[in-house]
């Protein structure tokens, strides 16, 4: 990563950017609408249930304002994934696109940053709207809502990396299709978004603890609502910084594997 040339990646991110700009409109509905039909259903919908239920567990704030924040980095965590997994995937096997980035100045580290630094701007795009959606739900204030933003988009980068590497490997895409049925839809199960990590079974509780989905949705939580963080803050801060790198590092070397013969 040292002596990296800035104009490389940003050349990268701005062919995303132009892409982008005409196939946006397949994004509308998870960007806008899927936060909106979310908060609905389970933040109005099912929260009206479990506000009035009768169960041993209590909770201080209403369901709704419970749920906001972990979609949030739910939904940070969903968007580094996807765009790290098929849209990789067809760069390297369906158009070959990163081989004709590869026959230019344009090196793996290049490549890499730019992919990254593209999704990191996608995750602060997706993650402003759903804030501003929370906003409107009177789940957050607007300044609040916008302090949770860095940490969501942390959470989002922290699975980027990691799942760029992960595709890198694949040979084809039947791999990613297990990535987000046996990974990505579990966490987004069973890490603290739809309640406390503390009702599950005593066994599951750690597991979901070294999640850092997990950290994500306390860091987002605490952020947004002004409650008490459910771990010192500096450590889920450490934690994701930590995988952000180690993501950076482990999709450099498997795009250098698999894309320099």
């Amino acid at each position: 990563m040292i002596g990296i040339n800035l104009s490389h990646p940003a050349r990268l991110i701005e062919a995303s950017a132009r892409v982008y700009r005409r196939t946006y409109r397949g994004s509308l509905v998870s960007t806008f609408f899927n936060p909106i039909l979310f908060l609905l259903a389970m933040g109005v919908g099912l929260g009206k249930l479990v506000d009035s239920g009768s169960g041993d567990a209590t909770l201080d704030i209403p369901y709704l304002t419970f749920l906001a924040p972990g979609l949030l980095a739910a939904t940070a965590m969903t968007t580094g994934a996807s765009d790290s997994a098929f849209p990789v995937m067809a760069g390297i096997k369906w158009r070959k696109s990163y081989d004709a980035v590869l026959a230019t100045p344009i090196g793996v580290t290049d490549l890499v940053v730019g992919h990254l630094g593209w999704v990191g701007i996608r995750l602060v795009f997706v993650t402003l709207v759903y804030s501003a959606v929370m906003t409107v739900f009177g789940a957050t204030t607007v300044v609040e809502g916008l302090l949770a933003i860095p940490a969501a988009v942390a959470t989002g980068m922290a699975f980027a990396g990691i799942v760029t590497a992960y595709t890198a490997r694949l040979k084809d895409e039947q791999g990613l299709s297990s990535l987000f049925r046996f990974g990505i839809t579990p966490l987004f199960l069973f890490s603290g978004t739809f309640f406390p990590v503390t009702q599950l079974p005593g066994w599951l509780q750690p597991v979901a603890y070294a999640t850092p989905l997990w950290h994500g949705v306390s860091l987002c939580r605490g952020l947004a609502l002004g409650t008490e963080f459910e771990v010192d803050p500096l450590v889920s801060i450490g934690y994701l910084l930590a995988l952000i790198l180690l993501g950076m590092v482990l999709a450099t070397r498997m795009m250098r594997k698999r894309l320099i013969k």
